[in-house]
């Protein structure tokens, strides 16, 4: 067994071969296909996303990688332009980009419209406004307010033709000039386009526009969704002695705009840590592959889960045999740019002790490369196709992107291009994962430790009266699982540091069970909320309790207002309370009761919704009275509470039966392999 310094010195060789310069050149090379010739865009199923993955396959064969690409069915879109013209008081004309998201529009050429203003688009200011067959100019924040496709679907059934998103903050906000583009999370049908904040402004101050005010416009525009077309993943191999066992390094090679950071540099970061390999003659234990993900930002038509389809349809469809074979997956989002003074890899749970690891070996020339190291972060997050790989029974991880200020500076928009490049931190990326990569494939065994995510279990539940019986039981049944999937782990670490020998065949066995088991794990334990935020089983319904008690007192104390914004914060009662029951209903259906097939990544991990629109519209009715009485609403949410804390018990017993099946996995696997070896 290798030594830590022997890792090190082998991973100083390869250092010599990681060469930015060429992965900058890749990065800006892929820029070049694009459906939109002004603004970018490789969009999914498009022909510059294939020719994009045409050059990527070439480029893996030149560096001596064995290549396939895997085919997949989706949903395509390809957006070429939309311009929107108007003239100013002297007569004279302007012309704005726009932006576009995911939705059929073809004006077949210049069109004449009418643009109005309709303030953030909600159900009550459309109902001040005559909207049909007009383009409705909305002012929102999508990270703060609400996500682009509730306003577009209500402006849509009032008969609009399109509407035109002015980002009033969230994103987009390096430059007043800049556009935005997202996943639309809804129908095709009900277009959408993206405005920015210079254009808006001069349109307003040329037309005198205000909210319900009018103004004259030509837009011409096209976009197109393509139902049930194809797209291709690009997969890289470099064997290794072991070619059933494998390390997965992947990034999307799909984008908006230029897409330099987001995430051209990501997949150039991955074939220029392949190239290193290559060119240091590294021979690798297990086979290691690189795939660029195509469809990452969009992929399927009306499903509130529709990104990270690429890396769905991989391990779900088309390689569904990785699951028991890949230990780990690098995955790579943003790399070029600091998104914090500390670096951090989000991870699922149980790569946690392996990476802090990882990194405690670090030689610290490389982790002060930021000026707070190097820090480990869980659980994954479903922004990325870490996540879709996780739940599909692959380990994952991923360079943390979220909390900076890029997200909602430069993110999707585009000023995504090399004016945020800083070389410094993606020299760090390259020499991180590639220690990382080569730490993973010294391990005999796949370097997991379930006990992380239990004792984050163990720690998300917080006293929301449940009966001694329940809470004790859940408790006992956590506790014992913890104790042999600590057993279990310290095996683990003994194999992998040559303390301990397997025989092969008992080796390949017991990887195939620990990836078992994480998959058990991520089947038992992994939930989403309405914010698509990964959670325990019982978090949900936890923090909705929280939240009714809030608004309970809140009534009580004839603070009505107060308890309509508590009761906003559960599930996605915030859309209930600005738009039509028909738009919230009709996504709420669509995060639910879909095929599985449709939600993807999604599909059974959302907890049915706790819908209060009628509540919320009878609070507001009681506080317009001249003397507001509450009493009829704080009954409903006294009795909502007594619901939700019996669904409380009832889910925390679930999450007890599956600490049992777990518990019992565990001592099995242990049990089988190391009955009588060491301790």
């Amino acid at each position: 067994m290798e030594t830590i310094e022997q890792q090190l010195q082998e991973w100083n060789r390869i250092r010599r071969y990681l060469d930015i310069s060429y992965s900058y050149v890749l990065a800006k090379r892929m820029e070049e296909p694009r459906t939109n010739p002004v603004l970018g865009y490789r969009t999914a199923g498009s022909r510059a996303e294939f020719e994009t993955g045409e050059l990527l396959a070439a480029e893996m064969r030149a560096i001596g990688l064995s290549v396939e690409k895997h085919r997949f069915t989706l949903d395509g879109w390809d957006f070429h332009h939309a311009r929107l013209t108007y003239k100013d008081e002297e007569g004279r004309a302007h012309t704005a980009e726009l932006g576009s998201y995911q939705t059929d529009f073809d004006t077949k050429g210049p069109k004449h419209y009418t643009l109005i203003d309709a303030g953030t688009g909600t159900a009550a200011e459309l109902d001040r406004l005559d909207v049909r067959g007009k383009l409705v100019l909305v002012h929102i924040n999508q990270r703060n307010d609400w996500w682009i496709n509730y306003p577009a679907y209500q402006a849509h059934l009032r008969g609009a033709a399109a509407i035109l998103a002015v980002q009033a903050g969230g994103y987009g906000e390096v430059d007043e000039q800049a556009l935005n583009a997202q996943n639309i999370c809804g129908p095709r049908q009900a277009p959408a386009f993206s405005i920015s904040r210079k254009d808006a402004a001069a349109l307003a101050e040329a037309a005198h526009l205000g909210f319900g005010r009018c103004a004259e416009v030509t837009l011409d525009a096209l976009s197109t969704v393509m139902p049930e077309t194809e797209s291709y993943n690009i997969v890289g191999a470099l064997p290794g002695e072991d070619t059933d066992e494998m390390i997965l390094v992947s990034a999307h090679y799909d984008s908006y705009f230029e897409g330099f950071q987001d995430d051209n540099t990501a997949v150039s970061l991955m074939l220029g840590m392949a190239r290193a390999l290559k060119l240091a003659g590294y021979k690798p234990k297990k086979t290691l592959v690189f795939c660029a993900f195509a469809a990452e930002e969009w992929g399927v038509i009306d499903s509130r889960y529709d990104w990270s389809t690429g890396a769905y349809n991989q391990i779900f469809r088309v390689r569904p045999d990785w699951a028991g074979r890949v230990i780990a997956n690098i995955n790579l989002e943003l790399p070029a740019h600091a998104h914090g003074k500390k670096h951090q890899v989000r991870s699922v749970y149980e790569l946690k002790r392996f990476l802090k690891e990882c990194i405690r070996a670090l030689p610290e020339e490389v982790a002060n490369l930021y000026p707070k190291g190097v820090g480990v972060v869980c659980p994954v997050q479903t922004w990325s196709d870490d996540f879709s790989m996780a739940i599909g029974g692959v380990p994952s991880m991923v360079d943390e992107f979220g909390g900076g200020r890029f997200m909602a500076t430069h993110y999707h928009s585009q000023f995504d291009n090399d004016g945020a490049y800083d070389e410094k931190v993606y020299l760090f990326h390259h020499l991180f994962y590639t220690w990382v990569l080569l730490r993973l494939d010294r391990c005999v065994l796949p370097p997991l430790d379930f006990a992380e995510r239990l004792w984050a279990l163990d720690a998300s539940l917080t006293s929301q009266k449940l009966s001694p019986q329940t809470e004790g039981a859940f408790r006992k049944k956590l506790a014992e699982a913890a104790r042999r999937a600590d057993k279990l782990t310290r095996w683990v670490w003994k194999v992998n540091q040559g303390e301990v020998t397997l025989e092969e065949a008992d080796r390949a066995a017991l990887r195939r069970r620990l990836l078992e088991l994480f998959r058990l794990a991520q089947d038992c334990f992994v939930r989403l909320d309405w914010s698509e935020n990964a959670i325990f089983p019982h978090e949900n319904t936890q923090a909705n309790l929280s939240a009714l008690h809030t608004a309970a007192w809140q009534l009580a104390a004839g603070m009505g207002k107060q308890a309509v914004e508590s009761l906003c914060g559960i599930d996605d009662n915030r859309y209930a309370n600005a738009f039509d029951p028909a738009v919230v209903d009709y996504f709420a259906d669509k995060a639910r009761n879909q095929p599985a097939e449709r939600l993807m990544w999604g599909a059974g991990r959302l907890q049915e919704r706790l819908a209060l629109g009628s509540l919320l519209r009878r609070i507001k009715a009681e506080q317009a009275m001249d003397k507001p009485d509450h009493t009829a609403a704080l009954a409903q949410v006294k009795q909502l509470k007594k619901d939700q804390q019996e669904l409380l018990k009832e889910i925390v017993k679930g999450e007890t039966a599956d600490l049992a099946r777990l518990s019992k996995a565990l001592k099995q696997a242990t049990g089988e392999f190391f009955a009588g070896k060491g301790e």
